[in-house]
């Protein structure tokens, strides 16, 4: 993980369905969906001003680390998180199978 954001808290923020993370007082974010099975990943957001930075990256990451040590499995809907996992294979450990 980028060591620039490791001090950044993840907050799930249930009532909006997204994982948030704060950055010089801006919010990037993953919209996400409960399934039985799974959390489905939706969207990724970081704002225009984080852009380039490895925001999204570290976003990522963290909300990967969080589902992981609750058991949960993951549905990878958004494209870069897609992405991500297509560059970081050992995270596929997480990836709900019967997509």
């Amino acid at each position: 993980m980028d060591t620039r954001y490791e001090s950044n808290k993840l907050v799930n923020n249930s009532a909006e369905s997204r994982f948030e993370m704060e950055v010089d007082g801006t919010i990037a974010f993953i919209k996400y969906k409960t399934m039985p099975d799974s959390v489905a990943l939706l969207h990724t957001e970081v704002p225009s001003v984080l852009e380039g930075r490895g925001v999204a990256a570290a976003l990522v990451e963290k909300t990967l680390m969080y589902l992981e040590e609750r058991n949960q499995k993951i549905a990878p809907f958004c494209p870069y998180v897609s992405a991500f996992l297509k560059r970081h294979l050992n995270w596929q450990r997480i990836v709900v199978q019967s997509l």
